[in-house]
């Protein structure tokens, strides 16, 4: 019989043999003592000679694997299979990503709370679900991972692990777990779990590597969107991490990320003035600080009383303020800007046909606002039927005499409604030519 000293470390053979991908490296350094790894185990000479062939005498993921696999199916009761798949995952990941989820698959069944094969299986399906291109496939692919990730937060410490080996192990496969569990969230629009499971993945990380390219800085980002998505949207978190993302960014992803950062900071605060102070904390900082604000923007009872305020006679206000004021300001200060234009004739140009389908009343849009709404915010009732309905989408310019209002939605209601039609330019004549 040979003694087979079963590794804890799978670097002592799949890495120090060969090099693995970066991932494969990061996980395997990470020891798993699982029973009976750390230990001897005895074999007999038949067996050890293919065991040895398989796991010491190749020098390739590429060769080791397919002697693995001769080994397995030689030895299917192995009593160091667990061990030997893990070291066939690690093989295959260096060159055949589905093939090392298979291996990944095996192990589990195994020995199902293997915290490796669980930080493989996520990874590796996380990666593949980058390349759908089909939305419920990239779905289905996400949430996969994301069981895959609930099961390794929640997996004992395997016996026989040491502490420092456990930590380790989870120090590598924590942030993995909650950026699948956080992008399947998003995908599903389950934006509160989106959050949780993004800043668990932040803060399992040293800071300094959520400041490099990579998976922790695109998490970032997408913890800014899920903010931005969440009802209502949370503007000071989505400005502070989007801006936090796009600061560290190679230069050329910036333009990709910045433009969610400057929007939720402009539509908090109305303007980009101050954004550098927030620029300021986000990169010296993982989370918003204690004491961390953006000033808001000023309401829009705010805007008109500071309008009312210095606009003696109101009368003097342009349209767009007149219908800014009916309607966001108080019934009171809406009926005295009213007033001053009460009974009075208008000339509308260029609204926008809403509804023109009858020849006894037409609805514009007439406000920026309402124009981009297309909703309509001025009522025409003619005073002779128009000879023609109007199509909709179609500019036209009216005259009426302010009749009344509503102020929601925002409505100014004009009688005697005219459409004044454009003179057409005179014909010019050429001067008669005297021979």
């Amino acid at each position: 019989m040979k003694k087979v000293v079963v590794a804890s470390l799978l670097a002592v053979s799949a890495i120090s043999a060969f090099s693995v991908s970066p991932f494969a490296a990061s996980v395997a350094l990470a020891q798993d003592a699982a029973a009976p790894a750390a230990g001897q185990v005895q074999m007999p000479p038949a067996e050890f000679a293919v065991y040895d062939n398989a796991v010491n005498k190749q020098t390739t993921p590429q060769t080791q694997a397919p002697a693995i696999e001769d080994y397995l199916k030689q030895f299917p009761q192995s009593a160091v299979k667990a061990d030997v798949l893990q070291r066939l995952m690690v093989a295959y990941v260096a060159f055949d990503h589905a093939k090392a989820i298979d291996a990944a698959d095996r192990l589990l069944q195994v020995d199902p709370g293997n915290l490796r094969a669980l930080t493989f299986e996520v990874f590796l399906r996380r990666e593949a679900s980058d390349a759908l291109t089909d939305p419920a496939a990239k779905q289905s692919a996400l949430d996969a991972a994301a069981d895959y990730a609930q099961k390794g937060l929640a997996a004992p410490q395997p016996k026989g692990m040491s502490d420092a080996d456990y930590t380790a192990l989870k120090a590598t496969a924590t942030p993995i777990f909650q950026s699948a569990v956080g992008a399947s969230a998003l995908g599903k629009k389950d934006y509160p779990a989106a959050i949780t499971a993004f800043k668990a993945e932040l803060a399992a990380m040293p800071v300094a590597a959520t400041q490099q390219p990579g998976q922790a800085l695109q998490d970032t980002y997408f913890l800014g969107q899920a903010y931005y998505a969440s009802t209502p949207p949370d503007l000071v978190n989505c400005t502070f991490y989007a801006t936090r993302a796009a600061s560290f960014a190679p230069d050329n992803f910036k333009a990709q990320l910045q433009p969610l950062a400057t929007y939720c900071y402009k539509k908090y605060h109305g303007g980009t003035d101050g954004y550098e102070a927030v620029t300021a904390a986000a990169q010296a900082n993982l989370n918003p600080p204690a004491g961390f604000s953006i000033v808001p923007a000023p309401t829009a009872a705010d805007i008109v009383a500071k309008t009312i305020a210095s606009t003696p006679d109101l009368s003097t206000l342009a349209l767009s303020d007149k219908e800014y004021i009916i309607q966001n300001g108080k019934p009171e200060d809406a009926d005295k800007v009213f007033a001053t234009v009460k009974g009075k004739s208008v000339e509308i140009p260029d609204g926008v046909v809403v509804d023109g389908s009858t020849v006894d009343k037409v609805l514009v849009s007439v406000s920026d606002d309402a124009v981009q709404g297309k909703v309509a915010d001025f009522t025409f009732n003619m005073k002779t039927p128009l000879k023609a309905v109007p199509a909709v989408g179609t500019k036209i310019t009216l005259q009426g005499v302010y009749a009344s209002y509503t102020q929601s939605p925002v409505m100014l209601v004009m009688s005697d409604g005219e459409e004044v039609v454009k003179k057409a330019a005179p014909a010019h004549r050429a001067p008669a030519r005297h021979k």
